[in-house]
This record gives structure tokens, sequence and C-alpha cells, in this order.
């Protein structure tokens, strides 16, 4: 019910969205995702501070997917008796879990990510459930081991506690798999000099260095502050913009510029055809081919001022690179360039009919 009732809430949302749902794909084109990331690609040109943000949420829900994973082989390996009496009323699911709608970033509660970064934190030193499991010999050693770290990851992660029965063998992520993504994600984009360096505070980048190199952690924790600068960096700096461009317009730059030049164009051939029919006194039905040039020319010049074209918003096209369209998915967003595209074609209207007017009816006279 909860997840049915936010999804209502999405597709009837009457506000422009935030980062956050864009990033969290709760949004349709022309604001989605994709269509951030061609804006960060090919107009702010910063793609990596977008990719570094999306491959640390990456990272995880890789550490989420590896503690789901050993909770389920821990209970696999668990005699049901002991099962049931690793289970208690207070660590009952707490409504939508990880695998829910809007995975990996439903449940990004600052308490759930600090335990999941303590948990990795501590499994990843040695414990004492391997030092017991060594000690004792037998199966009722090994019993002991499993029911213990079970409750040990159910008390830390109480919403993944019914998740995760569906009886999956084995895992699918190791842990190395997790220090790998972490060690990527620093020589990739934070170390000086890397493939796809994104800028950040000097004090950002040592203190990740060093727990990563130093401290050997690989755990979310590490890149929280690294991320929250990026995103309020574009939040700040390229989110604006992309609203700009795509809820109050349909046309990229190249187009934008190309309906500048196809305005002037029209324009000035309108303007020459209109005087020369005016200095040659050439009769009225003559001076109404000038019509054809000013509709033009006022259709495209006001689709320059407005960044938009009104029939393509009509119709429900947006433009995402040059020449290439989709579909206006998004309620609230068409209803924004629906009155835009109005506004746009009243101008455009206006324009032309001054023009005509203009020449058409001013008395003619031979030079």
């Amino acid at each position: 019910m909860a997840s049915s009732s936010s999804i209502q809430e999405e597709e009837h949302r009457n506000r422009l969205p935030t980062l956050l749902e864009v990033l969290s794909r709760r949004t349709l084109a022309p604001v989605d995702l994709f269509s951030f990331y061609i804006y960060m690609r090919d107009q702010q040109c910063s793609v990596d501070y977008l990719d570094f943000w999306l491959d640390v949420s990456q990272h995880m829900s890789l550490c989420r997917h590896y503690v789901r994973e050993l909770r389920r082989s821990v209970l696999l390996e668990t005699p049901e008796p002991e099962k049931l009496d690793s289970e208690s009323p207070g660590l009952a699911p707490n409504g939508a879990g990880p695998s829910g709608p809007g995975y990996p970033f439903d449940g990004l509660g600052h308490d759930n990510d600090q335990r999941l970064s303590a948990f990795l934190r501590s499994e990843g030193r040695p414990s004492m459930y391997s030092a017991r499991s060594s000690m004792d010999s037998g199966r009722s050693g090994r019993r002991f081991s499993s029911v213990d770290r079970s409750r040990r990851v159910s008390d830390m992660f109480p919403q993944q506690h019914h998740n995760n029965s569906n009886g999956s063998p084995g895992h699918t992520v190791a842990r190395s798999d997790i220090r790998a993504s972490a060690v990527r994600i620093l020589y990739t984009y934070l170390l000086p000099g890397s493939e796809r360096e994104v800028v950040l505070p000097d004090t950002i980048v040592g203190d990740i260095v060093h727990m990563i190199e130093q401290e050997g952690r690989d755990d979310p924790e590490v890149f929280d502050t690294a991320k929250d600068y990026v995103f309020q960096a574009m939040e700040r700096d390229a989110f604006p913009g992309f609203l700009q461009a795509k809820a109050l317009g349909n046309l990229v730059p190249p187009s934008i510029l190309a309906r500048l030049v196809l305005a002037l164009t029209s324009l000035g051939g309108g303007f020459w055809g209109a005087f020369y029919v005016v200095l040659t006194d050439q009769p009225r039905h003559v001076r109404c081919w000038v019509i054809l040039p000013f509709i033009v020319g006022a259709y495209f010049l006001a689709s320059y001022q407005y960044r938009m074209d009104p029939i393509l918003a009509f119709i429900g096209f947006s433009e995402y690179t040059f020449m290439n369209w989709t579909s206006v998915r998004e309620p609230y967003i068409r209803s924004l360039l629906l009155k835009r595209a109005f506004v746009s074609l009243a101008f455009a209207t206006f324009i032309a009919v001054a023009l005509c007017v203009l020449f058409i009816f001013v008395p003619g006279t031979r030079l």
C-alpha cells in the first residue's frame, strides 16, 4: 500500500522534481536520469561528477547486497528451531525493504548507513566468531557461530529480515568485490591525475585516501563527505539550468542557434521583399507574398526566444540531443510546456501580423 501510494504521488506531482528524485529514478522524461546525464555530458561538460555520485551509490548498493547475501547464507545454514530462536518481535520489517521501489535509494537513512558501515568495518576484522569456530569441534560449534552471526546481522539490519529468505544459495557478492569497488572509485575519480578526476577539497581527498589505504576501510561511510559535496555542487550549479532547459523548453543549444539563423535569414528575406514591393508600388495582392517569410521568421524567432518549438511541444516531444527526440511523459512538465507553447505562438503571431499589416497596407511609391 505504501509503495502504491508513493507511485501515485509521483504520477500526480504538481511541482518540479528535486535532484534526489531525478537521481533516484523517480521521474519521467524529459527530467529523468538519462536526460540529466546527457545534459551534464553535453552542456555542463561535468559528467564525471554525476558518474562519481552514481558509482558511490552503486558501491552502497553492493555493500547492502553483500549483507543480504551473508544473512541469507547464514539462515540457510541454521537449523529451523535455532533460526526461529534468532528472530525476535522487535526485529520485524518496518516497511519497504532495500529491494523495494526505488532501491538502492529507498531507506537511505543516516542511521541505516551508519549501521551498514559499522558492520562492514567489524566484519572486515578478525572477530570472536571465527576464533570460537576454530576452537569448537563438530556441528554444534558451527551452528552456534551461525546463529550468533545471524543475530548480529539482524540487529543491525532488521528491515532485511524476510526479504532475503528466498532460498537462493551462496554469495553473489564477495568481500573482495566491495574492496575492489572502493579502490576503483579512489583511483578513477579522487587521486590527482586520475582518469576522470573530480575536483574536491584536499582535506576530503586526503581523508578518503587515509581511510582506504591506511585503515583498510571500504565501507560506504568512507565516501559520505565527498558524495554530499558533489551532490550539493550539482544541485547548486547544474540542476537549475537542467530544469530551465527541460521544464521550460524542449530544445538543445545547437537547435536553438539553428533557429536563430533561420529566423534572421527568413526575416532578412522578408524585409528585402517587403521593401521591394513597397518601393516599386506593387498591388496588395502581390505584397501578400511577404506573409510567408514573415511567418517563418516570426516562428523561429519565438522558438529562439522561448527556447522551445511550439508545434513539437503540442505534439509532446522534447529534444535530448540534436535532432533526437523523446516523448514528454512527466505530466507537470507537459503542462508547463503547453502553456509556454501557447505564449510562444501568440508572440510569433503578433510579430508576423504586425509586419504583414505594415508592409501590405503602407502606401507605395516609385523611386
